[in-house]
């Protein structure tokens, strides 16, 4: 839209005449699987209804309020649900799975059906991207019309936040939120610890956040991994109880599960420099300071830090109603446990030959402690004794333990091969290869469009594996964004791209298509004051990280 047309448009939204949106424009992020453009339209004003059953009045307040704030309008809820009168139509369709949805706009009104709420919700969703992106009151809206049949391509569509390197509260987090609803993102992946900084408060251990959630300054500089330059300012943070549990309703409102990510057995220094008898070498250590892999892991032979872990589980599965819990699991240095006399020797009484051998043994443990609790375990893919890292000798990663089957494996580092191999072996995959998901990752490294070419699915995977690949994440790692702003940039537009790849079939992609209905996004996010990468620098091609 070039700047006088702009300038026009926000003239005639100013004296509150009718908006019209052009059929041509039906631009909707994610890509819907189906859109059939027909002809006329209909016109909403102040006096066309909502009309919803007791099933899907809660999503009809979440349109009421939505109209409201975008174009002044307050569309009143109720009416005969089965009145053919012109109106905004709530409908069930049980035909329709889970997630999915048909948006209807005639000339007879808008029609959103699906078989519950999660339907009726992204229903909506929909609907809201064909409103006018403004401030500005109007008197009506016209929406051409248009049938929309969708569903997602994949259950799990994940944004992940790293709150353990710097803390950014509630505030940030309902902000990420509401991008993730209106981009039909399903879980909030949630890294709450990390050796830098323990950020949910567990009532039985108070330490992890008197002494976890602090540190006395930051690694900063260009650099980065070997930046010895340090902020000489101390960061401090956590979420208590009561605000954890506020957020988890806040995201549950808008349909996203919120995954918590509690880190064991590595990442594990700032739990240990509360309670030092955590860790394998039992001396006393301060929160680090340096970004990277941890001082010192969790001494898994001793029956007092396990039993630290599952109170912490205990308390995390009050907080967070998920059926998922991620452990981590990954960069465990082994160099620790080899260190370890306590270990050596827990090792040698329960015949685990190798430091991956006893991982996989003390993560099946933990898979069984959580299966207890109704739950089921996740973590990064070291958790199949998987050998990434050029630390390791290649020795201590040999291992002839099965980790738990019923294990969500996320992938996120080595040979596709070892996705492919793990869904072939049944095990459940989320893929979130960093090389292509990492918000971290410079644009240089991971431009917007290579970003929206990922395909979750491993090149080679056979079809009948491919319903294993149950979805994907992209990974906001906080090392290096101290300020909101910087976590803006490396997040907006991306996230876009990502919710189209968890949420579009591979067939109906375009990335064309991408970028015309990305400037009203964009205009929304200027709106509410994020900061996204301008469109001159998405695309630059060049180094990585």
């Amino acid at each position: 839209m070039n700047n006088l047309l702009f300038l026009l448009l926000l003239t005639t939204l100013a004296w509150g005449a009718s908006f019209q949106l052009p059929a041509q424009d039906v631009n909707i992020i994610p890509r819907p699987q189906q859109v059939v453009v027909g002809e006329g339209g209909f016109t909403v004003d102040g006096g066309t209804p909502i009309r919803a059953g007791s099933e899907s009045e809660a999503v009809a307040r979440v349109l009421q309020d939505a109209i409201g704030e975008r174009t002044g309008l307050r569309l009143a809820i109720g009416g005969d649900t089965g009145s053919r009168a012109p109106a905004v139509k709530f409908e069930v369709d049980e035909t329709l799975g889970q997630e999915a949805n048909r948006l209807i706009v005639s000339g007879e009104g808008i029609d959103i059906l699906a078989s519950g709420s999660a339907g009726w919700f992204y229903g909506v969703q929909s609907l809201l991207q064909l409103l006018p992106e403004t401030d500005q009151s109007v008197e009506s809206f016209q929406l051409p019309a248009v049938t929309i049949d969708d569903a997602p391509r994949f259950a799990w569509r994940a944004f992940m936040l790293d709150e353990g390197r710097f803390f950014k509260g509630a505030e940030q987090v309902k902000l990420l939120l509401d991008e993730m609803a209106r981009l039909k993102m399903n879980v909030f992946h949630w890294h709450l610890v990390d050796d830098q900084g323990w950020r949910i408060e567990i009532k039985k251990y108070p330490l992890l956040t008197e002494i976890g959630s602090k540190r006395k300054s930051s690694q900063v500089g260009p650099l980065k991994w070997e930046s010895p330059v340090q902020s000489a300012e101390p960061h401090e943070g956590f979420y208590t109880q009561e605000e954890i549990r506020e957020i988890v309703a806040y995201a549950a409102a808008r349909h996203i599960t919120v995954v918590p990510e509690i880190e064991m057995p590595g990442h594990s220094s700032a739990a240990i420099a509360a309670y030092p008898w955590l860790g394998t070498a039992k001396q006393k250590i301060e929160v680090p300071i340096r970004f990277g892999v941890s001082q010192d892991v969790y001494d898994v032979s001793d029956p007092r830090v396990v039993r630290f872990l599952t109170d912490v589980l205990d308390e995390v599965i009050e907080l967070f109603p998920s059926k998922v819990i991620h452990i981590g699991g990954d960069e465990v240095k082994y160099d620790h446990w080899k260190s370890s006399p306590a270990v050596r020797k827990y090792m040698a009484e329960h015949g685990l030959d190798t430091p991956a051998d006893l991982q996989v043994f003390f993560t099946n443990n933990i898979s069984q402690y959580l299966e207890s609790k109704g739950r089921r375990m996740m973590g990064w893919n070291e958790i199949m004794g998987h050998n990434l890292h050029d630390y390791q000798d290649a020795a201590d990663t040999e291992s002839d333990q099965e980790l738990a089957s019923s294990t969500v494996v996320h992938f996120w580092k080595g040979d596709p091969a070892l996705a492919t191999h793990a869904a072939e072996n049944g095990f459940e995959i989320v893929n979130s290869l960093h090389s292509r998901t990492y918000l971290d990752y410079s644009y240089e490294s991971i431009p917007l469009s290579e970003a929206y070419a990922f395909d979750p699915v491993p090149e080679g995977l056979a079809p009948q594996y491919h319903d294993n690949i149950i979805g994907t994440g992209c990974q906001m790692w906080g090392e290096w964004i101290p300020t909101d702003g910087q976590m803006h940039f490396q997040v907006f537009p991306r996230i876009a791209a990502y919710a189209e790849v968890g949420w579009t079939r591979k067939e109906n992609k375009d990335f064309t298509a991408f970028k015309a209905a990305l400037p009203a996004l964009q205009q929304r996010w200027q709106r509410k004051g994020i900061y996204y990468a301008p469109d001159t620098v998405v695309e630059r091609q060049g180094g990585g990280d």
